[in-house]
């Protein structure tokens, strides 16, 4: 089992939507810590993610031998871990993305990086020619997002270290042609890689299944607590689950294929409410989402959307993406409460409320509410905040609690094989396992929705023609200043 850690720096420049388009589709710093390890259970890998503020900091609780622990920066409300690659060492800040399946850098000589202003020197760059245990594998590496950033150039393998731990001869991508500064750790079903999509090749180990098959795991699945908005810690733990994490016991649903394959983290939102009230927005319906950590906000079926909308006063951006609301709304009671086959988790409304920049001195925020449009809805970080997930890919599987927020214990169970394998979770009786779920859409080549509450109905968003912390100036330039990707 292993566990990852995280810190978080919001800097207000960004809201991220690094959502890979369908692998079909692909077309286009900070030093790791290395703390002292100490017993856990055999197997174990872990990362503490910190949110306090501070980028590049390493905490060092107590581990057990087998147990691996790193820092990951969440700064722009994304998530990071800190790693190297090569020999020596070459530092990089990656993005943790659960809604893609493959590492890449970019390239030290790419043009991007090239570029005056330090673009890449979070990040890091990579530089084949300084690393001893480089090899070249092919030139198909070409991914893109629907942010509409991307990369291309080689795979290749290296070693690869983070926590302390070294993963011999690990496959990613260099970026010798880049849109993007930041580089990305997917760690979703191998299938999803853009060798698969693009260069018609068969899926190579990315880094969860590399782990199983260097015996550092026992079994493909990890687990994510993100913990609240403002916490100073959360943690991803590669094999195991940390039970203290979480309030009751996990439930376990089934993963929707697409195509008759599984190559998302897919499941079924039968019902929304809010205060409590679990199915007052819609029940009995069948909406295909995507959980990813590699999306700050949640993307919600147009006319879900709208509502919360009009019941939060937030104005709407087409241009941006964004939606404005008032920032004291942080402060008022209430919750937005998601149903998946009877399994209930609730985000609490501080946790939708997203300070993104500071203009004269006042914060101007965003409610973490999207709209999906025609592709399949995601649930991003605004809602994996409020619950811990397990993401089983042996056994495609997600398993569900209410987050124990700010817990300040831990208890950790190694995942084992076999479809049981989870510690403390409880498959769902009758969970619905099917989901409309289209093949077109703005995800070009990736899924979109066919039916019920998916895709846009035409009806107009509550505009936004003027925002208030930017004294009267158009909202199209705050969202200029937060550099926010439109949807």
């Amino acid at each position: 089992m292993m566990k990852l850690q995280t810190s978080t720096a919001m800097r207000g420049s960004a809201i991220d939507n690094k959502r890979q388009t369908h692998s079909a589709t692909a077309n286009g710093s900070c030093h790791a810590c290395a703390p002292p390890l100490a017993a856990r259970s055999h197997e174990v890998i872990g990362v503490i993610l910190s949110n306090a503020g501070v980028s590049g900091r390493c905490s060092q609780p107590g581990a057990t031998r087998s147990t691996v622990q790193q820092t990951l920066d969440n700064l722009e409300t994304l998530y990071y871990a800190n790693a190297s690659l090569g020999t020596p060492p070459q530092q990089f800040r990656l993005h943790i993305d659960t809604g893609s399946s493959d590492l890449w850098v970019n390239a030290k000589n790419s043009p991007l990086c090239q570029q005056g202003g330090n673009q890449c020197g979070e990040s890091g760059m990579y530089h084949a020619n300084d690393s001893s245990t480089y090899k070249y594998v092919n030139g198909v590496f070409n991914i893109s997002y629907v942010d509409g950033s991307g990369a291309s150039g080689d795979y290749a393998t290296d070693d690869f270290r983070f926590g302390g731990q070294t993963v011999e001869d690990l496959q990613f991508g260099i970026g010798y042609e880049s849109t993007s500064p930041e580089g990305i750790l997917g760690i979703g079903y191998t299938i999803n890689e853009v060798a698969v999509g693009r260069g018609g090749l068969d899926p190579y180990p990315n880094l969860p299944q590399k782990l199983v098959d260097d015996g550092k795991i026992t079994t493909n699945a990890y687990s994510l607590w993100l913990n609240d908005l403002d916490a100073s810690t959360g943690s991803i733990l590669f094999g195991g689950v940390d039970t203290d994490k979480f309030h009751g016991t996990l439930q376990t649903l089934p993963i929707i294929p697409e195509r008759g394959e599984y190559a998302e983290f897919i499941i079924a939102l039968t019902g929304m409410g809010q205060n409590g009230q679990n199915t007052s927005i819609f029940a009995n319906q069948n909406v295909p989402v995507l959980l990813d950590s590699g999306s700050s906000l949640m993307y919600l079926p147009d006319a879900v959307a709208r509502q919360l909308y009009q019941k939060y006063n937030a104005r709407f951006d087409q241009a941006q993406g964004a939606a404005y609301v008032d920032c004291d709304l942080a402060n008022q009671q209430g919750s937005l409460d998601f149903v998946f086959s009877g399994v209930h988790i609730s985000v609490p409304l501080n946790e939708l409320v997203v300070v993104a920049a500071v203009s004269r001195g006042q914060p101007i925020c965003l409610l973490g509410v999207g709209p999906a449009g025609n592709s399949v809805a995601v649930l991003g970080d605004t809602f994996l905040r409020s619950a811990y997930v397990v993401y089983d890919l042996a056994n495609n599987e997600i398993s569900l609690a209410q987050t124990n927020f700010n817990a300040t214990t831990e208890n950790i169970q190694e995942i084992q094989k076999g479809s049981d394998g989870v510690p403390n979770a409880t498959g769902v009786p009758d969970a619905v396992s099917t989901a409309a779920v289209g093949t077109g859409g703005p995800r070009v080549n990736g899924p979109s929705v066919t039916g019920g509450l998916g895709g846009s109905t035409g009806a107009a968003m509550p505009a936004a023609t003027a925002n208030p912390w930017l004294g009267g100036a158009a909202v199209i330039g705050a969202g200029a200043l937060l550099g926010f990707n439109g949807f």
